[in-house]
């Protein structure tokens, strides 16, 4: 067959499977999400996409021409050789939390490529497009949840990026995507990408500066709590446990509501008596026996704590019924 025939039978093909695609694409973003939320990273998003079959087509029949001239095929086998069909999206805050992203991943994937696409800009001397993709399927090796059994063996494409990063390439692809830009005004228009670009990542530091002053100047702050709600309220639970786990990151907004319903369920309903637990017990034992490979957030330490105070006790409360197998691995790693 020809070039063009391969591949409209591949896009064919591929027409056909694309629905069990898309339900394999939601158990990857179900997946990265409970890994994510696992490990305590604060994210802003994450979404997913399987590849439409006019954008699979259009890859399929591209060709390249060899060292002879001779132009051939650049997927001689589009259905197995086009790894992107699969495509996960992971927003993030700031951009030090894109490499905490990409390190949990690694924990339970197979990585067959990493490009730091804004590494190899800098490199060049210019600013421009900054978003980390990593090609990742299930680890062999490693035990998968039953949930997501369907997902062994399968590639996806996980891109990596900062909200201000997601931003910037956004609007830049939008802008060229709907019409060509006038030769004459496109050197002027490539100078202000870059600008932007430029300002976007100096923006991306401060915002970390920012966060890494207010994080180390609540240890030992003293923070009130209302009477009329029994539980300790998120933001409060959020100041103190920026003071208590100073070298830990902020945790999703949202996890913050989640433990403090789990600190009522024990009877925990004061920040008073929250120090007195977390004084009674030896954090460093706990995250020298976790091995971290990574920093968790604040949740995240607390979450262990609880686990490692309360045991079995902790795993049965009704705010964790979502995860007691998790639990429970976690557990075996704090007695062991």
């Amino acid at each position: 067959m020809s070039i063009e025939e391969t591949a409209a039978a591949a896009a064919r093909t591929y027409a056909a499977q694309r629905p069990e695609l898309e339900r394999l694409t939601k158990l990857f973003i179900e997946f990265v999400t409970e890994l994510l939320d696992d490990a305590g990273i604060n994210y802003v998003s994450i979404t997913g996409r399987t590849k439409s079959v006019e954008s699979f087509a259009a890859k399929a029949a591209r060709t390249v021409v060899t060292d002879d001239g001779e132009t051939v095929a650049l997927y001689g086998d589009p259905l197995t050789e086009i790894t992107d069909q699969i495509g996960v999206r992971v927003v993030t805050y700031l951009r030090g939390d894109v490499t905490a992203v990409a390190e949990v991943l690694s924990d339970q994937f197979s990585v067959f490529d990493d490009r730091d696409m804004g590494q190899e800009t800098a490199r060049q001397g210019r600013f421009g497009y900054s978003s980390r993709h990593l090609l990742v399927a299930p680890d062999p090796l490693k035990p998968l949840p039953a949930a997501y059994a369907q997902l062994k063996g399968r590639t996806a494409s996980v891109q990596l990026r900062s909200i201000l990063q997601h931003a910037w390439a956004e609007f830049e692809h939008d802008v060229r995507y709907k019409g060509t830009i006038p030769v004459e005004q496109a050197p002027d228009l490539d100078r202000r990408f870059t600008l932007a670009a430029g300002l976007l990542e100096l923006a991306d530091r401060e915002f970390t500066e920012i966060r890494d002053r207010l994080q180390a100047s609540m240890e030992g702050q003293q923070v009130p709590s209302g009477q009329d709600d029994p539980r300790i309220s998120s933001a409060d639970l959020a100041t103190f446990l920026a003071g208590q786990f100073q070298d830990a990151r902020w945790s999703r907004t949202d996890h913050y509501a989640w433990i403090s319903g789990l600190l009522l369920e024990l009877g925990i309903t004061s920040l008073d008596e929250l120090t007195g637990l977390l004084r009674s017990i030896d954090l460093a034992g706990i995250n020298a026996r976790m091995g971290y490979r990574h920093p968790p957030a604040a949740v995240r330490r607390l979450d262990d704590a609880l686990l490692a105070v309360f045991g079995q006790r902790y795993i049965a409360l009704h705010g964790n019924e979502h995860r007691e197998g998790a639990l429970r691995a976690r557990l075996e790693k704090l007695r062991a």
